[in-house]
Parts: C-alpha cells; structure tokens; sequence
C-alpha cells in the first residue's frame, strides 16, 4: 500500500485526477483484505490492486465514470452474480469496492509522509463523497464539511487504528445512534457488525467494552450518549457511512550479519513492506551502497545494536541472524530469544546449528527460549545461492507472521484466501 498513497500523493501535486478504489468488506476467498486499494488515473494509468487481477477492469470502467462527474460508487462483486464470469471474478469469494474521486483538498501528502515514517495513521473518506479525514497521533488533518462529523469519525478512526483494521463506520437509525463500526464478521477480520448496539462504537465484542468506544457515558466520553448535549458531543449524520482505512507502523526485518546473503533479503524484505535493518561490525560490509534498499544500515555489534533497540521490537519483528560467527550469533540471539519479536532465525548448517546450541544453552538461555529458535533458519525449498535462500527465509517468516502451514495448497482443502 506504500507505493499507493506515494502515487496518490505525487498525483495529487501534480494536479493530475484521479480515482480511489478501496477494498471495504470481503465474504469467502478474496485475494486482498479490506483496505487494499489501486489508483485510476485521468490518463488511464493503474496503481495497486483489489483484487489480483479478477475486477480490475470493471473498475476501471466505473473510475472513468467517477472522473467523468458520477457520484463514487460502491460496488460488489460475488461469485453468485450473473456477471461475476464476465468481470473474471471465479475466486469463489466476494468483495465490495468503494470508488471515489480523491480531491485536491485531500490531505495526501501528509498521509504519506506518515506512512513512510512508519507513524500510524488512518484515512477517512465518506461514501457519498465530500471531504478527508488524515488522523493519527492526536490530530487530525481536513475535514468532512461538519465539525460534530470530523469529531466523531476521528474518534472511530483512532479506535480502528488502535487495532489495525479496516472498515466501514456508519450512522445509527438517528442521530442519537453515534457511530456504528459495520463490517464483517470475526471471520471475516473486520471485527463485528456493531448493528445491534446503538450506545456508540463497536467492534468485535459484544458490548463497547470490547469495541473501538464503549460509547457510555455523555458524548465528551466517547459516540454514544443523547449525541445531543449543548457541548456538542460527537455524533455523525444519520445513515452516513465512512470508511477507515488504517496504515500502522510497517513490520521490522533485524539481518544481523551483512554477507551477501543477507543482500537479497533486506530487497525482498523491503518488497514485502517490511522496515528493513542490516547490523554488522565489519563496516566493510555494512554499507549503504551494498544495501540500497534497506531502511538503516548500522556498524555496531549485533548484541549492542539490539539491547540499544529492544523497546521497538514487539511480535511483527522478525530477527535473521546470518553472521556464522558465534562471537556475534550468540550475544544477539541470547536476547532475540527473550524479546518479543514473533519470529527469530539463524543461518548455518545442522553442525553449526548444533554447535550454537549448545553455547546458547551454556549462555543461560533455557529449553523453552531455544525452542523459539529456527534453525537452519528458511523452509526446505530445495534452493541454491543468496535470491533462493532470501526467498526461502522469507517464506518462513511470513507463514509465522500470518499463521500460515507452510504446506502446497494442493494437500489443502478449503478456501485459498482465508484472511
């Protein structure tokens, strides 16, 4: 989505038209989720994706309508349509599409410098069109032509931006509803329906608790309430759907080791939207001409760099470890193992690996921490040289992230797209 909202914002400098269109809801086997977006172009150039390649031309057709002054279109496309064959939909699923014209008052540029900084912020568009919302960190950037809705839709933004999802938030049956987040089920990864709780803001839990505002309370404490307060408590216009999309901070890839392994690794991993660092000590190696697209590219020790850097390492974190040099491999590990990165790696042979194990083990890291280990780090791809082995790391490491099984898809049963 990164390359979207650059393009989107380039465009915008530039003067140049064009139209948004955003996945909002999936049912069944969609190749993208809710929020994955392509551009239109007055010139009939395409951006992005939503769906692989099976409407794309369909929207396309209605951009070029959109561009030509009809209203933005939501639009659904489902393998049970009589015209699902003809757009090329045969995925069995089903997804809807908001297209909308993207304004030059939009705030896209400071969108995109956030995303790029890796600062967590949402982008908040109304169905029927007229105005932006940019919010994040506390502040919010355009407006959607009503101060008691831009207060409102910042406060359902900051709530789906807290859990990093995607959706449409909508107005109750009055206006003393507040918003509702509407979108898929659990299943789905939308969170819930919320068209049974008109007290504020849900989201997947049965009651506000649970959800994006509990809503309790008078409208200075959160969507729900009268909405009708003399304090001018935030409340959205009956029936209006907005839709969030929220942009978090970009997942960390750590390659703790510059060989030229690791050069592959850090280009796929940054392909793939991960903020790639590359520590080594060698400053021979660890330069940014040998790494052109890694984010930082550090000389320091990997157990200095890494003890120096823990509070930025949560679950999304991936930790490679390539050096084969145990006064490196062990000191890093050794604390990799006891952080909260989700996945952590080290490169070497059956004889290296068991060798390094044995001193993690005589470092003090017990059996429940080296069980955290993949070592020989990569899936058995059958690979030779840095690209395959790159692409065999980083096939582990996003089956970790997105709890997939690793196995063909051809053993498998059910759908292909599942999230």
């Amino acid at each position: 989505m990164r390359h979207v909202i650059d393009q989107a914002a380039a465009w915008q400098r530039s003067g140049t038209r064009f139209v948004m269109a955003t996945v909002v809801r999936t049912w069944g086997s969609s190749p993208h989720g809710p929020g994955a977006s392509m551009l239109v172009s007055e010139g009939g150039r395409v951006v992005g994706s939503v769906s692989g390649g099976c409407v794309e031309a369909e929207v396309c057709a209605l951009a070029e309508g959109v561009l030509a002054g009809a209203a933005p279109v939501l639009a659904r496309w489902g393998i049970g349509d009589e015209d699902a064959f003809a757009v090329g939909l045969t995925c069995g699923g089903t997804i809807e599409v908001l297209i909308r014209e993207m304004g030059a008052q939009a705030p896209l540029g400071r969108l995109a410098a956030d995303v790029a900084a890796g600062v967590p912020v949402a982008l908040v568009t109304p169905v029927d069109g007229g105005g932006c919302l940019v919010v994040g960190g506390g502040t919010v950037s355009g407006s959607l032509g009503d101060p008691r809705t831009d207060r409102a839709a910042a406060l359902a933004a900051e709530g789906m931006l807290g859990r990093g999802a995607d959706g449409l938030v909508t107005g109750g049956g009055d206006a003393a509803d507040g918003l509702v987040a509407r979108g898929n089920d659990d299943a789905d990864g939308l969170g819930g329906s919320g068209n049974d709780d008109a007290d504020g803001l849900v989201g997947s839990g049965g009651d506000g608790a649970d959800g994006l505002v509990s809503g309790e309370g008078d409208g200075a404490d959160g969507l729900g309430g009268s909405g009708n307060d003399a304090d001018g408590g935030a409340v959205c216009a009956p029936g209006r759907e907005l839709l969030v999309q929220s942009f978090g901070s970009r997942p960390r890839l750590l390659i703790f080791g510059a060989a030229e392994f690791a050069r592959p690794l850090a280009d796929m991993g940054a392909a793939l939207g991960y903020r790639v660092t590359v520590c080594d000590a060698r400053p021979a190696f660890a330069t940014a001409e040998r790494f052109p697209r890694a984010d930082e590219v550090v000389v320091e020790r990997p157990d200095r760099w890494f003890r120096a850097h823990e509070d930025r390492i949560d679950a999304t974190t991936a930790v490679c470890v390539l050096s084969h040099d145990t006064r490196f491999d062990v000191p890093v590990l050794t604390l990799a193992l006891r952080s909260a990165a989700g996945y952590v790696g080290a490169m070497g042979s059956r004889r290296t690996h068991e060798d390094r194990m044995e001193r993690l083990r005589t470092a003090g890291v017990t059996e429940a921490e080296t069980a955290r280990l993949r070592s020989p780090i990569g899936l058995d791809l059958g690979g030779r040289g840095p690209e395959e082995a790159a692409l065999s790391i980083l096939a582990e490491v996003v089956a970790a992230r997105r709890g997939g099984t690793a196995l063909p898809l051809t053993v498998r049963t059910g759908p292909v797209h599942t999230g």
